[in-house]
């Protein structure tokens, strides 16, 4: 098999055993970082980074000093600092800017032997969910150059499934990792707020911001969660099948679905009560009432005093007037002009949905979970498969125009604004592009989740990978 189709788990192991070296694995990856060009999903590679990391990786096994992640190679969204790469936030005013340090989680993974040689293209400054960038171009699904991979952290997800590398980073405001993958065919995983660290990431929202992986394995996610949790994470056995209760919210996050992802899903809920799952409704709507209330006043006034706070703490001398000045994505420029202008968040309305909403919200769904007696909830990541580049107000659900943003983050925004952990998991293909399912627990059970998701892993059907041969005539 090709290095390119190796897991990162699986890289690791042949390194191992010495099948292959981390310059090998370079040298493969850079040839396809080649021909996947045209998919846009690369902001930044450096080849010589690539092989001097590479090389060095070699030397530390070849003296029995291997390290944790000793020459996996990983791609990095653009918006977490590197200062062997420009961090840029796919942004016009920041474009060849080098912050003064890594961020945190970046120093984990330098520590643990990654090979870190590419950032990836994002949504320009996190503010979307196609990834359509008038700074960068746009990213494209491999599964279809002409549609969206998802976004914000569209390239990361785009370099993973075009088998550029074998895993990357991204981060999750309200959707940005799981989007990506379920619309990419890969696993997501948006971390409990606070399990790894926000130093050093260009931020949106430090109440709803984290990072996140995206693999193309299970085994993989915990392999980087391990790494990037800022504590041990707990061995927690996997449960049976038959011990699992997981919530169906019916009345909100399975209804007006893509009657596509309808089939794929529900085949998929079939496939776990057949297999001696207990699936329990749930009814989500007092949450969701209060949800409401809380997204967008916490992110938009957040937003405003933590951007000037990042610019002057890297020293990239500007502020955030010319920030938004090099804005290039009309949709970005229009959030921006709107929440400096006539839309601004006031104080009073930002504390409100901080101290008072969202606290009755996390306890509320707490004591769902509780008196419910289940372990999560269950459903579609998005009610839709990937809409075509250039969807950016509205695209089609079901032959009806509906706003591109609200529909895609639709089920994904509620987990956001708890902080709860959530695992998007590949659950096959309609009309040949992905879908992917939903799995969340409660806030801080982040190490339940994992081991539910080890739990019904096995059951998820094959995802075939996307047709990469067609190259960049398909565009």
């Amino acid at each position: 098999m090709a290095l390119t189709e190796l897991s990162a788990s699986e890289l690791l192991a042949g390194l191992e055993k010495q099948q292959f070296s981390a310059r090998e694995i370079a040298e493969e990856l850079l040839q396809q970082s080649q021909k996947m060009a045209h998919l846009g999903g690369l902001a930044h590679l450096d080849p010589a980074l690539f092989y001097q990391q590479a090389d060095q990786s070699d030397a530390r096994r070849a003296r029995g000093q291997a390290l944790a992640l000793d020459g996996v190679p990983l791609v990095l969204k653009d918006n977490l600092n590197t200062t062997d790469m420009p961090t840029t936030s796919s942004t016009g005013a920041l474009q060849g800017r080098f912050p003064l340090q890594d961020a945190q989680i970046v120093s984990q993974l330098r520590q643990a032997g990654a090979v870190l040689p590419a950032k990836a293209v994002m949504h320009e400054l996190a503010f979307g969910i196609t990834t359509n960038n008038a700074t960068t171009g746009p990213s494209r699904n491999p599964y279809d150059p002409n549609r969206i991979p998802g976004g914000s952290s569209g390239g990361t997800a785009t370099a993973v499934a075009a088998r550029q590398f074998p895993a990357g980073l991204g981060t999750d405001t309200g959707a940005s990792v799981r989007l990506p993958a379920s619309l990419c065919g890969l696993y997501g995983f948006r971390p409990t707020v606070g399990r790894y660290s926000g130093q050093g990431i260009v931020p949106l929202s430090p109440t709803r911001d984290t990072a996140g992986p995206m693999t193309r394995s299970l085994a993989d996610i915990s392999l980087l969660d391990s790494v990037l949790c800022q504590k041990a994470p707990s061995l927690i056995a996997t449960p049976s099948l038959k011990e699992l209760r997981l919530g169906v919210p019916r009345d909100s996050f399975w209804k007006n679905l893509d009657a596509g992802v309808a089939k794929v899903t529900l085949a998929f809920l079939d496939d776990l009560q057949k297999a001696g799952v207990t699936l329990v409704e749930v009814d989500l709507s007092p949450l969701l009432a209060r949800n409401a209330r809380v997204g967008m006043p916490i992110v938009l006034y957040e937003t405003l005093q933590t951007l000037p706070l990042y610019l002057a703490e890297n020293k990239y001398g500007i502020g955030l007037d010319e920030l938004i000045a090099g804005i290039n994505s009309p949709d970005v420029k229009e959030i921006f002009d709107a929440i400096t202008g006539d839309y601004t968040i006031s104080q009073e309305a930002y504390e409100e949905a901080l101290n008072l909403d969202r606290p009755l919200m996390q306890q509320a769904y707490t004591d769902l979970l509780r008196s419910s007696d289940i372990s999560g909830l269950i459903f579609p990541t998005t009610p839709l498969t990937a809409c075509p580049i250039g969807d950016d107000e509205t695209t089609l659900l079901n032959g009806k125009a509906v706003p591109t943003f609200n529909t895609y983050i639709s089920r994904t925004d509620l987990g956001s604004n708890l902080g709860a952990p959530g695992i998007s998991l590949p659950v096959g293909l309609s009309t040949g592009l992905p879908v992917g399912i939903l799995v969340e627990a409660d806030i801080g059970a982040d190490d339940h989740l994992l081991a539910l998701c080890r739990a019904i892993d096995p059951l998820l059907p094959a995802t075939p990978a996307p047709d990469l041969s067609a190259g960049a005539s398909t565009v």
